[in-house]
């Protein structure tokens, strides 16, 4: 059964990295838990680093309306 659309609004960014982190992210894909591709495995620890730093309190939190009204 196919993926429902993502209903939260998502932006395009442009990762250059090298082959042997490539490869690393290709190795996280191949166990299943990280999505179907190098660019999901990017996006998922860029997520989790996220997360752990608002949890950390070395981000703060940001209002995402006003966040969409910066744009």
């Amino acid at each position: 059964m196919p993926r429902q659309p993502n209903s939260v609004k998502t932006v395009t960014l442009t990762v250059s990295t090298t082959p042997h982190v490539y490869e690393y992210l290709v190795s996280l894909v191949d166990t299943g838990l990280f999505g179907k591709n190098p660019a999901d495995a990017a996006e998922r620890l860029i997520a989790r680093g996220v997360e752990g730093h608002l949890s950390e309190g070395t981000l703060l939190r940001t209002d995402p309306a006003r966040a969409r009204r910066n744009k």
